[in-house]
């Protein structure tokens, strides 16, 4: 759906993007990532012809999203929602873009429903909050029901309630094939929301890959009723052991390794399981985070040492401590979404 290869662009002899290149597939959510002036805002502009690139190309659709007669149709666009006429209506605004998309004038009201904004119809944009621009803005990129939605920043503003129900609109445009690549700073979000990580630093992509696979520590977390003798078998199997949280070992080896092991030693273990980077650890590593944790390369192994604290040869009395209880039509947004009014 989207095809971007060799992307640069060049200013006054700084290269902000540089040969930047990925491919985006239909019935997915891909979060572009990255840290202010990594080049993400330039590299949306020059998917939808808004700034020439110095060199590559970046198509939608298979051609360049300009060179589309009605580009409207096959992308939905939000990049500033301050950019908008402030003496307007927001429900002139749309009419004046459904009128430019050959849709009929119902369809700005329609959108307006789905956004939560129908009760600010005829309000003047200029007494819009920011909140409000962005549900807006967000109408817009929806009005001609396009196959992708391309967003900077969607839930810049937006209160708690609005961040779920776009969260859910995006979801359910992916799950009806749809193609969605947004940016955002708010990671804990993107956690929920994307499938797919591309980020971007200094001018060049440093990552990109499903959200499953990046996230990936290369390490297994395991804990036993007796956590020296755990921490010894790995040892003497050539393997690192470190303190973890709550109580666990962190293992330098995938899952089935560590429970062979462990069986093989005779040593009873109550939870195995891969260990998962937080979205936050993994993009200051990635962008180069002087404070960020040390990658997640596989360490040079040791010779095996006798276990030190905190694993005591014999549990403590109460150890191990308690473990808690673990589309839609084009006119009618998905179920649950936007309730609340205007924030």
């Amino acid at each position: 759906m989207l095809s971007v290869q060799g992307l640069t662009k060049v200013y006054d002899g700084r290269t902000v993007v540089d040969h930047i290149g990925f491919e985006l597939q239909p019935g997915t959510v891909t979060a572009f990532l990255g840290p202010n002036g990594a080049g993400k805002s330039t590299t949306l502009r020059m998917v939808c012809g808004l700034t020439h690139p110095t060199q590559g190309t970046a198509t939608v659709g298979g051609r360049p999203y300009a060179a589309w007669p009605n580009p409207g149709h096959v992308a939905g666009v939000l990049l500033d929602a301050t950019a908008v006429h402030p003496g307007r209506s927001g429900r002139l605004h749309l009419r004046l873009a459904a009128q430019l998309a050959g849709l009929p004038a119902a369809r700005a009201d329609q959108v307006m429903e789905m956004v939560g904004l129908a009760d600010a119809a005829t309000r003047k944009i200029g007494k819009y909050s920011l909140g409000m621009r962005q549900r807006l803005g967000l109408a817009q990129s929806l009005l001609t029901d396009p196959p992708m939605l391309i967003l900077d920043e969607p839930i810049n503003g937006l209160d708690p309630e609005g961040i779920r129900s776009v969260r859910n609109l995006l979801r359910a445009h992916s799950a009806k094939g749809g193609t969605v690549l947004l940016s955002s700073h708010v990671l804990a979000e993107v956690d929920q929301t994307a499938d797919r990580l591309l980020v971007i630093g200094q001018g060049k992509i440093v990552a990109d890959g499903p959200l499953q696979q990046l996230t990936a520590s290369n390490r297994t977390l395991v804990r036993g009723p007796d956590m020296g003798r755990l921490v010894m078998a790995m040892q003497q199997a050539g393997l690192t052991a470190e303190p973890a949280a709550d109580g666990y070992a962190a293992v330098r080896a995938p899952v089935p390794q560590v429970s062979d092991i462990a069986f093989r030693s005779g040593v009873q273990v109550y939870d195995l399981r891969e260990e998962q980077l937080s979205l936050e650890e993994l993009f200051f590593r990635l962008t180069g985070d002087p404070h960020a944790a040390q990658s997640n390369q596989p360490q040079q192994q040791q010779p095996p040492q006798p276990p030190q604290p905190p694993y005591p040869p014999q549990p403590p009395q109460g150890y191990p401590p308690q473990m808690n209880g673990n589309g839609y039509p084009p006119a009618q947004a998905p179920a649950g979404t936007w309730g609340g009014g205007q924030r």
